[in-house]
């Protein structure tokens, strides 16, 4: 398939630049996977879309503060360092440092008192960094770093605690699985009364999920790694919800590609359901036509032209059904993107 396929026209005044006054208060798109129809609500319409024995997945990784300010010693140039995932040792990471001609290796930087050291340069330019921490480094981002935001916000923001999820537990992601962002605590519990089994994976989003599709036919792309765990406990929520024909429902395409890459890997069908714990890394990259082994139904955001995203969601829904409803949501003035509006597809 083209990648034009995948393109829709969206007017920048469009891009949420704050999130919603409350987290439940969202608009939210139902739309009809199979039909193509749609209809309009806000968030917490969402608990009519569960019964008894259906089951809600949530990806419990924490935005780190990956955004570092450092200086370059001795001359003190400005230097931005990006944290993008840990070595081994958790005080050396892999980082994107700009400007980075510069930052070659042993250039010595400072963050905050914090000295680092330039120990590689990677092929893809990015740089491994040492820093001198007495302890886990990461116990100290909290102190130096900020979380960092997609690069479509550009405005400052009131309380960088809104770009995480309520239930957010387990640190690792440069950007928030979004999707999340919509829940309370209120709606979570409202679920739990309903019956619903609600069970966590973790997939630690990297800055990858921004990056472009620059091949004109997508399946040339190459699919950025990013590393997951399916607990034991989960994969048992599932393989109950399917034995009884209930439905599975993922938050986010950070949850569904959990979920297909366990179940493209165990070679699941609907007449071998065996759901096991897994962890490791996955480059799984979803696009029509693609057979969902796992995930019934999603919530999701809206996402950018021409993204993995959209084309994971158009697995699911239909190439068609989806770029109607995106312009639907044009019309009807959705909010797009991290901080904006919620896509129910079931």
């Amino acid at each position: 398939m083209d990648l034009h396929d995948f393109y829709y026209d969206l007017p920048e005044e469009l891009i949420a630049q704050h999130p919603a006054e409350k987290r439940d208060l969202s608009r939210l798109m139902f739309l009809d996977k199979e039909t193509g129809k749609v209809r309009h609500g806000t968030f917490r319409d969402i608990l009519d879309c569960f019964e008894e024995g259906d089951c809600l997945i949530l990806n419990d990784s924490r935005v780190i503060p990956a955004r570092l300010f450092a200086k370059r010693v001795p001359d003190g140039a400005d230097i931005e360092v990006f944290l993008l995932r840990p070595a081994d040792n958790s005080n050396t990471w892999e980082c994107l440092v700009k400007p980075g001609k510069k930052m070659k290796v042993g250039t010595k930087i400072d963050v905050c008192g914090v000295p680092g050291e330039v120990l590689s340069v990677l092929e893809s330019g990015n740089r491994m960094i040492r820093f001198d921490f007495d302890g886990d480094f990461r116990s100290k981002l909290d102190e130096i770093g900020q979380i960092p935001l997609p690069p479509y916000i550009t405005e400052e923001q009131e309380d960088y605690g809104r770009y995480q999820t309520v239930y957010a537990k387990y640190d690792g992601s440069v950007a928030a699985p979004t999707a999340g962002l919509h829940f309370t605590e209120e709606v979570l519990d409202e679920l739990r009364k309903k019956g619903v089994e609600i069970g966590f994976i973790t997939l630690h989003v990297g800055l990858g999920t921004f990056r472009p599709v620059k091949t004109e036919k997508i399946e040339e792309h190459q699919m950025h790694s990013e590393f997951f765990i399916l607990p034991e406990k989960t994969a048992e929520i599932i393989n109950k919800a399917k034995a009884n024909g209930h439905r599975v429902t993922a938050v986010g395409t950070t949850c569904t590609r959990t979920l297909e890459t366990a179940g493209c890997r165990l070679h699941i069908s609907k007449d071998n359901f065996e759901l096991k714990e897994m962890s490791g890394e996955t480059d799984i990259f979803i696009y029509p036509p693609y057979e969902f082994k796992v995930v019934d139904r999603l919530i999701t955001n809206f996402h950018l032209p021409e993204s993995t995203l959209i084309m994971l969601i158009s697995a699911l829904a239909g190439r068609e059904n989806v770029l109607a409803a995106y312009e639907e949501a044009v019309k009807e003035r959705y909010r797009f993107f991290s901080f904006g509006d919620a896509m129910f597809i079931g």
